[in-house]
């Protein structure tokens, strides 16, 4: 009996001790929107969304793509579609809009949007700025530390905060799949890479202003290209001759 009750103490106190994220001295930040819903006066069932002519189209172009049985597997492509007409957000009338769409329950579509983190469950400002804090970003170039210190002080918001002229959300993210560019980050759909504090205030300079940036690495390389420049790929492949497409022929 001891023993259990030991074990049960122990499990508690490891549960409420805050959890600490590797190379960073803050605690991580964890966010119950994204597996519950309250009704707020922003983001309840009475406040109706229906999809645009142009965007229901779109919806039933993606249906078609699968089985009339399996049609439920195209929530994923038309959440995200009703995200981007939500102005950047999937409200609980998104969902049910979607499940309606689809012919499937409600909480069906509910289980997929609390799952996947790209879907957001509170609403974001126009330049969703997404920093990728993952290992190889942390140890990349200047690492992410700096460039979410540099952000941090020209906004004026934390991770999970937007700011008061509603044109900027900023949050912490994991691995974007850009390691060999890190640190790097994320805002809308494009990919900003080998940031410095210097670059990244230019970079959300340019968006206070209504402008696009350029996206890709900002220092100057193609893609991924080491600093030595191209290496590979530097001549015409030999191939299957007729095979190849024109213009490698």
């Amino acid at each position: 009996m001891s023993f259990a009750r030991s074990a049960i103490q122990s499990a508690r106190s490891t549960l409420a001790r805050p959890t600490r994220r590797t190379f960073v001295s803050s605690t991580s930040r964890l966010s119950e929107s994204l597996f519950v819903h309250r009704d707020t006066d922003y983001n309840n069932p009475s406040i109706p969304f229906e999809f645009t002519p142009e965007n229901l189209k779109r919806a039933h172009e993606i249906i078609s793509r699968y089985p009339p049985q399996y049609k439920k597997a195209a929530a994923l492509p038309i959440l995200d579609l009703g995200q981007r007409q939500n102005k950047g957000w999937t409200s609980i009338s998104v969902m049910n809009a979607v499940a309606k769409l689809l012919d499937m329950p409600r909480m069906r579509v509910y289980e997929v949007a609390t799952f996947y983190t790209m879907y957001n469950r509170e609403p974001v400002a126009p330049n969703f700025v997404q920093l990728c804090t993952t290992t190889p970003c942390q140890l990349g170039g200047c690492g992410s530390t700096k460039i979410l210190e540099t952000i941090e002080s020209h906004l004026g918001i934390h991770p999970g905060q937007t700011t008061k002229d509603g044109k900027f959300t900023f949050v912490e993210v994991e691995c974007l799949g850009a390691c060999s560019n890190a640190p790097m980050m994320q805002i809308g759909d494009e990919y900003y890479e080998d940031l410095t504090p210097e670059t990244t205030i230019k970079i959300l300079d340019t968006l206070a202003r209504g402008e696009k940036p350029k996206p890709g690495p900002q220092s100057g390389r193609q893609t991924s290209e080491n600093s030595a420049g191209l290496t590979t790929l530097t001549t015409k492949p030999y191939g299957p001759g007729e095979f190849c497409t024109p213009e490698f022929q």
